[in-house]
């Protein structure tokens, strides 16, 4: 059995080697939290250049340079990477094959954007443990999201089924659809990718609900929150000042532009921190709102502290919006959609206000009621109060995960040793720390 004092081995594989998003970023900064508590930390990326904060924590870097599959110039080059990155395969083999058998452990954040499903090969092949972080839905969904580009709406359709194969849901193209498709059908019954990981982490309750269907029979499933790398500011001293602000990606399936047809309905002037495709689009469609591009980390923070709410208006499914952890954090009353995961951490009427998902109307009855000053500030000192009572620190979370690595290798001993199977599919999830 693995002591609780026990150093392990941990192999950290990224599609992104560098902070591009959410999945790189918890990848990252949760492979420092390891290093600091004195484990030895290998981070494995395909594309570059690797983050300089991973060396220097003193973590092994293994970054290969290579493009993400959007970056790559060559889309049929893209196309073959995506479904079969042989130089990933190939250095990832060699480098589980040089690391000690008894205590390693491999956790996958992402795969889908350049290290493709061929991992499955060196990983079955080591026999070592391994975990897949499902920070989205690529392992179950063609497009990654269980959302229709085309129709800007959540997708219902089994996965790979006929209609899913006849429907056109890309946010750009059908054939890119339809390589979609062949990649996941490569990807579930060929490289067999689901079956290389032993474990899965589910980061939302929300988020569980829509993959547990999907498991491989035999893995285990938690559930560990993502980190969240905020200091206590305390309540705020004035909740009712600031604009109304939506925080992100500006795309059509964050709900950008329901939230500037909501606002314009009731006379509210919406604030958009961040950039993205539909810019220039807003802009044109939405003079009156007030765009403030890409801002820096501290920037956002800054602007989100000081604003009155923040909306999250998304149409999509997420796994688990950091935005809304960090506004709570930060004591801001919160309007989100109800079928996004984001309302798992929104207690509606309290901590901020449920909307109907894609319903303007709906959206622009609760932005006006974040007219009430009264009611806005007993939010704002609500949300404050229920995050910092369990607050998402990455010491927490590395705990978790250690508790996960340390179950994981404990159950290899065990099936090793013939003292007993590997837990099956009908045994009780797991509830990893929070």
């Amino acid at each position: 059995m693995s002591g609780a004092k026990e150093a392990l081995t941990i192999v950290i594989c990224s599609d992104f080697g560098a902070v591009t998003g959410g999945q790189a970023k918890v990848a990252i900064e949760s492979a420092i939290g390891l290093k600091k508590q004195g484990h030895r930390v290998l981070f494995f990326a395909a594309t570059g250049p690797a983050d300089t904060s991973l060396a220097e924590a003193g973590i092994e870097v293994h970054c290969l340079g290579q493009h993400d599959l959007l970056g790559n110039p060559s889309r049929i080059a893209a196309a073959v990477q995506g479904t079969w990155n042989w130089a990933a395969a190939a250095a990832l083999d060699r480098l589980l094959d040089s690391l000690p058998r008894e205590n390693t452990v491999i956790h996958v954040h992402s795969w889908a954007k350049a290290l493709s499903p061929l991992i499955a090969q060196p990983i079955r092949k080591s026999g070592l443990p391994a975990v897949y972080t499902l920070h989205e839905f690529f392992l179950s969904c063609p497009n990654g999201g269980f959302y229709n580009y085309q129709k800007s709406e959540v997708c219902t359709l089994t996965p790979l089924s006929p209609q899913c194969w006849l429907t056109h849901c890309d946010a750009h193209n059908y054939a890119r659809k339809l390589w979609r498709n062949a990649r996941l059908l490569y990807a579930q019954k060929l490289a067999r990718l689901p079956e290389a990981f032993s474990d899965f982490i589910t980061i939302s309750a929300f988020q569980r609900r829509i993959v547990e269907p999907y498991i491989p029979a035999g893995a285990r499933l938690h559930r560990l929150s993502n980190p969240v790398n905020v200091e206590d500011p305390g309540q705020k001293s004035d909740p009712t000042a600031g604009d109304i602000v939506f925080v992100g990606r500006l795309s059509p399936e964050k709900g950008t532009f329901l939230f500037a047809e909501a606002a314009r309905k009731i006379g509210l002037v919406p604030t958009f921190v961040g950039d993205g495709p539909i810019a220039a689009d807003l802009a044109a469609r939405f003079p009156e709102a007030r765009l403030l591009g890409w801002q820096k980390e501290e920037a956002v923070r800054r602007l989100m502290r000081n604003a009155r709410a923040l909306v999250f208006p998304s149409l999509w499914y997420e796994g688990q919006p950091l935005t809304i952890l960090e506004a709570k954090a930060l004591g801001l009353p919160i309007v989100v959609a109800d079928t996004c995961a984001g309302s798992d951490e929104v207690e509606d009427g309290v901590t901020g206000l449920w909307f109907k998902s894609g319903d303007v109307d709906d959206l622009a009855r609760a932005l006006a009621e974040l007219r009430d000053d009264a009611r806005v500030t007993a939010m704002s000192h609500a949300a404050s109060r229920a995050y910092w009572a369990e607050p998402k620190t990455l010491d927490r979370h590395v705990d978790g995960l250690l508790s996960i690595y340390r179950g994981m290798l404990d159950a290899r001993r065990s099936a090793v040793a013939g003292r007993q199977p590997i837990q099956n599919r009908a045994a009780p999830i797991e509830a990893a720390a929070p």
